[in-house]
């Protein structure tokens, strides 16, 4: 289920809003964040407040997310 209404897509869609955008300097760089995390502390279970690397958190929660969409067979996932 979704918080976003009819209402909102429509204006993020007058503004021009990228549904499928992709970033792969993005991804990469959160990637390599990543491995150094796992360098430092041997895991990839990244704590609600990590100041160090504020987003590290979000964007392993949104790897884990599409990673299950994908397993589904669900079109919306990011994953190939």
């Amino acid at each position: 289920s979704s918080d976003i209404t009819e209402y909102q897509i429509q204006l993020l869609i007058n503004v021009g809003f990228e549904w499928k955008y992709h970033n792969s300097q993005l991804w990469d760089k959160s990637y390599e964040e990543l491995k150094s995390f796992v360098n430092e502390f041997g895991h990839t279970k990244i704590p609600c407040r990590f100041p160090q690397k504020p987003s590290l958190k979000a964007w392993v929660n949104n790897q884990r997310q599409d990673y299950k969409k994908y397993l589904k067979g669900d079109s919306s996932s990011k994953m190939t």
